[in-house]
């Protein structure tokens, strides 16, 4: 079983080898917070964090 970790890039969480959002190897297992974005067109949450794919993103990436 692979350990969720954080894109430092886009923060989005997976468990591939890339992020599977912007396709980056950069990557961390320390991240803080979670949040789950399910329609990023309507949430304000997403919009402050600049996030326009749905998905699950640490709010911090170390």
């Amino acid at each position: 079983m692979s350990q969720k970790k954080a894109c430092k890039n886009c923060r989005r969480i997976y468990e591939e080898q890339a992020c599977p959002n912007c396709s980056s190897n950069d990557s961390t297992k320390e991240y803080k917070g979670v949040v789950v974005i399910f329609d990023p067109q309507n949430s304000e949450i997403a919009k402050n964090m600049k996030i326009d794919k749905a998905g699950e993103y640490a709010i911090k990436a170390r």
